[in-house]
């Protein structure tokens, strides 16, 4: 039986339906067990066990990890996010489980100039101490996160502080397709994996394609990284740890300027998805 924790969330959900298309026995947990989970229902989808979970909830992960001997372990980043984590880790192994797929952030290191990048490098160093086989997997950017950018995209511009710095995407789906090979394939568990999709894309040649894409104009605007924290806590709403976030990865793409790994393709056999591809499917998200 394999857990998985996130199942509601983009990489989660995508592991999901991955690990249902492999027949693989899986448990999802949510904490709105209540509501269903994209991807679980339907005429000619195997059944899927369902449960109650919350990170900040011992009993409920207890009763969630009991009889099971993998878990994925995902959850979006937050301030109090080493803490969860660390504590999933700590009754996952107290529970019998033998092996966790861990997200994690290409970053990961003591010193790193990302905060969210130095919670990942110290759950990281749980796990390693946890005594348990783990599998570390490292994705840049998610290409579903681009769909955040809808707003601004159809106001014709796009707000960043990367320069021409180029970026590295990957599609959620892919990861969730490592994942499971991770989780269903000796070979490939137990290592430590940077993934990203075939390019890396700068933010002037994304807005260049979403201006083919859509037929309308939309231009990359420059800001330095104070301007666009400030945009993205008063116009986006955002909470300040968020856009301190989001400011430090695309000052770290400037930092370490950023390619594709082959990562994808070693592990799964064949090419991760395009940004094109993913651009092309989500075009209404982006048009006016």
């Amino acid at each position: 039986m394999i857990v998985v924790m996130g199942a509601t969330g983009a990489t989660g959900n995508a592991l999901l339906r991955s690990l249902l298309a492999l027949g693989t026995p899986v448990r999802a947990l949510t904490r709105t067990p209540h509501r269903p989970i994209p991807g679980t229902t339907g005429a000619h989808q195997p059944p899927v066990e369902v449960q109650y979970a919350d990170a900040t909830d011992t009993h409920s992960l207890r009763t969630a990890f009991k009889g099971a001997s993998q878990l994925f372990l995902a959850m979006a980043n937050s301030p109090a996010q080493v803490e969860l984590e660390t504590r999933v880790i700590d009754i996952a192994a107290h529970t019998g489980i033998g092996h966790i797929v861990k997200i994690s952030a290409p970053a990961a290191e003591p010193d790193s100039p990302v905060a969210i990048s130095r919670g990942h490098h110290a759950v990281e160093e749980h796990l390693r101490a946890s005594g348990l086989t783990h599998t570390v997997l490292r994705p840049y950017a998610f290409m579903q996160n681009l769909l955040r950018l809808a707003p601004t995209v159809a106001q014709g511009v796009i707000l960043g502080t990367m320069g021409d710095a180029p970026c590295n995407y990957i599609d959620c789906r892919d990861i969730g397709d490592v994942a499971a090979a991770a989780l269903t394939r000796p070979d490939i568990a137990g290592g430590t994996y940077a993934l990203t999709g075939p390019e890396a894309v700068a933010y002037p040649e994304l807005a260049s394609r979403l201006s083919t894409l859509t037929g309308n104009q939309i231009r990359y605007v420059n800001l330095t990284p104070d301007e666009l924290r400030a945009n993205l806590i008063h116009h986006a709403q955002m909470p300040s740890w968020l856009a301190d976030h989001v400011t430090e990865i695309q000052q770290l793409a400037i930092a370490r300027p950023e390619t594709p790994t082959t990562t994808v393709t070693d592990i799964l056999g064949r090419p991760p998805r395009t940004l094109d591809a993913f651009l092309h499917e989500q075009q209404a998200h982006f048009r006016r």
